[in-house]
C-alpha cells in the first residue's frame, strides 16, 4: 500500500525581493531560508560584485541592478524589503510606484521612520496601506552580502511603526516573516522611533566616529593608535560600520539627534566642572550610576542577544 507524501507547506512569502543585499537584507533572506518561509529571493542593488557574492552564497536565487529594469519583479512578488541606506528611499520608492502586484507587501529595515513614512505615503499613493514600516535591532559593523548570517535576528527586537492607515492584515504578515527570523516585535509610533533611537543608537555612532576621527587627525595618532586596547576597541567598534549609511541616518534623523547632542554635552559640562574642582565624591556617583544602568541593561539583554550582536566571523559567511 502506498502512502501518501506529505505536502510540502507553502512558504509565507512565495517571493522575496530584497532591495539592498547587504548584513541586514541578506540576513533577512538567509534566515527565511532556513525556516522555509520563502520560495524565490531576488536580489537587488547598485554593485554586480556584491550581487555576485549574495548568488554564490545562496542569499537570493537571483540577481538584478539598480541599472536594470529590476521593476519588473515587483508585480509578481508577494513581499519587497527595502534595506538600502535611508537616503535613497525617496527615488526608491518612486521607481516602485504603480509597479506593485495587487498584494504586494512593502516593508522596510531603515534605522528612521518619519522621513521613510512620508517618502512611502508620498510615492506610493493607493498601496500605501500595505506598506508596514519596520526597523531590526540589529547588526554588527561589517557590511555587504558577505557579512549576512541567519541567526542575526535571533531574540532580537524588530519595531513596527504602523499609521492609522496601514492595512492590519500587512502588519500581521510582516510581523510573522520577522518571528519566522527569529525576531521579537515591539511597536512604536514613528516619531517616538526616531526620539528613542537617536539616543540609544545614532548619538553613540556619531560620538564613535568623531572620537576616532579626532584621534586619527592628532599629530600623535600613531602614538595613540599603539596603545589603544579594548577600552578603545570596545567604544569605537562602531566606528568600522558603514559611512554611507550611517551619513544619511544622522541626516535623517537631524532634530531629534541634535537634540541628544545638546543633553550630552550638558552631561559632559556637568563632569567637566566636577574634574576642574576635584570633587572625586560626584564623579563616583556618576561612574556607580552608569555602571549599576549598565549592568542591569545587559542582563536584561541575555546571552542569545549578545551572540547575535556579534555575528560570525568566518570569511565565508561574515567579515
Amino acid at each position: 500500500m502506498s502512502v501518501a507524501a506529505t505536502p510540502r507547506p507553502v512558504p509565507a512569502a512565495g517571493k522575496l525581493v530584497v532591495v539592498g543585499v547587504g548584513l541586514i537584507g541578506g540576513s533577512f533572506a538567509l534566515a527565511l531560508k532556513a525556516a522555509a518561509e520563502v520560495g524565490e529571493v531576488v536580489g537587488v542593488g547598485r554593485g554586480r560584485a556584491n550581487l555576485d557574492d549574495a548568488l554564490r552564497l545562496g542569499i537570493v536565487d537571483r540577481a538584478v541592478t539598480l541599472a536594470d529594469d529590476w521593476t519588473r519583479e515587483l508585480a509578481a512578488a508577494d513581499v519587497v524589503l527595502i534595506a538600502a541606506p535611508v537616503a535613497q528611499y525617496p527615488a526608491l520608492l518612486r521607481a516602485m510606484a504603480g509597479r506593485l502586484g495587487p498584494a504586494t507587501l512593502v516593508t522596510d529595515a531603515g534605522s528612521t521612520k518619519q522621513d521613510v513614512i512620508a517618502a512611502a505615503r508620498d510615492a506610493l499613493g493607493a498601496d500605501f496601506p500595505r506598506f508596514v514600516p519596520a526597523h531590526p535591532i540589529a547588526g554588527t559593523e561589517h557590511s555587504g552580502a558577505a557579512a549576512a548570517f541567519p541567526a542575526l535576528y535571533r531574540d532580537r527586537n524588530v519595531v513596527l511603526t504602523p499609521l492609522a492607515d496601514t492595512d492590519p492584515d500587512a502588519v500581521r504578515r510582516v510581523g510573522a516573516l520577522w518571528t519566522a527570523c527569529g525576531a521579537r516585535l515591539r511597536t512604536l509610533a514613528p516619531a517616538a522611533h526616531d526620539r528613542v533611537f537617536a539616543a540609544v543608537s545614532h548619538l553613540p555612532h556619531l560620538l564613535a566616529f568623531a572620537l576616532v576621527d579626532a584621534f586619527a587627525a592628532r599629530p600623535d595618532r600613531e602614538e595613540i593608535f599603539r596603545f589603544a586596547a579594548s577600552g578603545f576597541r570596545d567604544f569605537t567598534r562602531i566606528a568600522a560600520s558603514s559611512p554611507e549609511m550611517w551619513r544619511d541616518i544622522a541626516v535623517a534623523n537631524r532634530g531629534a539627534l541634535l537634540a541628544e547632542i545638546a543633553a550630552f554635552r550638558a552631561q559632559l559640562d556637568r563632569v567637566t566642572a566636577m574634574l576642574e574642582t576635584g570633587d572625586a565624591a560626584a564623579l563616583a556617583a556618576v561612574f556607580a550610576h552608569a555602571r549599576a544602568a549598565r549592568r542591569a541593561w545587559e542582563a536584561a539583554q541575555g546571552p542569545a542577544a549578545a551572540v547575535a550582536a556579534e555575528g560570525p566571523r568566518d570569511s565565508a559567511v561574515g567579515e
